[in-house]
């Protein structure tokens, strides 16, 4: 029996790359997509029975070119993780309209994009995995978070439709809130520039999503998660 095939749109430092070391670690081939080749093939020289494609989650046409290779370099992909998000944070009166159609199109026309495209190669093998990494935004609203916000809450929303029309068909989708600060370089220097003092447990840790999510894709589904929240102990909720 050949390796199942994870697709995982959204490669970057952090909860991508910990997906892509996990689902490889546990015996998948890893599709790597994402807008920075560069940073894709360095990862497929460092991650076993992974490839790099470039994919631009914004556009549709990415995704029917892409799931077909895929399918002819790997085999049908059997998980798709969909970690690509995107926003700039202001309220109305900070953002233009562009902004919002921007976070839109990546968060939500996006999914729709991937997931329409690897419909197929799910429904021939008879089931399938797709789990969408979400945020707090999705069901909690800031005005500081216009764009953002409502781009998330449209991708959840999203989410359940799909899960409620796939689930019979052994096809489960599954959306994580992510709820808190990912432990990041860049997230780490951003506290430091607010001069807050935090201790290392504060974070989340991307490692830990990672086995959150596996755990998600081998659920039976006699008692599948639609949501699930992580979060630090610490973090208010």
């Amino acid at each position: 029996m050949s390796q199942p095939v994870c697709a995982i749109i959204g490669i970057g430092p952090g909860n991508g790359e910990a997906f892509a070391r996990r689902f490889a670690g546990e015996g998948h081939q890893v599709a790597l997509l994402s807008r920075n080749e560069t940073y894709l093939k360095e990862l497929e020289g460092q991650i076993p029975n992974s490839k790099a494609f470039a994919y631009d989650a914004s556009d549709a046409a990415s995704a029917e070119k892409v799931f077909p290779a895929i399918e002819i370099a790997m085999g049908p992909v059997t998980t798709l993780l969909y970690n690509a998000g995107s926003g700039v944070f202001g309220n109305i009166d900070a953002i233009d309209l562009d902004v919002v159609e921007a976070a839109w199109r990546v968060n939500a026309y996006g999914l729709f994009a991937a997931v329409k495209a690897v419909l197929p190669q799910m429904r021939a093998q008879g089931g399938g995995n797709i789990v969408i990494t979400g945020a707090t935004s999705a069901t909690k609203h800031s005005p500081g978070f216009t764009a953002f916000t409502s781009a998330k809450a449209a991708q959840r929303a999203m989410a359940q439709s799909l899960a409620k029309h796939l689930g019979p068909e052994k096809i489960h989708v599954a959306y994580v809130i992510v709820d808190g600060v990912v432990d990041l370089p860049r997230t780490r220097e951003m506290i430091k520039q607010q001069n807050q003092d935090v201790p290392d447990d504060f974070f989340l840790k991307p490692d830990d999503i990672a086995s959150a999510v596996y755990y998600l894709t081998q659920q039976p589904p006699s008692a599948w998660t639609f949501e699930l929240d992580v979060r630090p102990f610490g973090e208010k909720w």
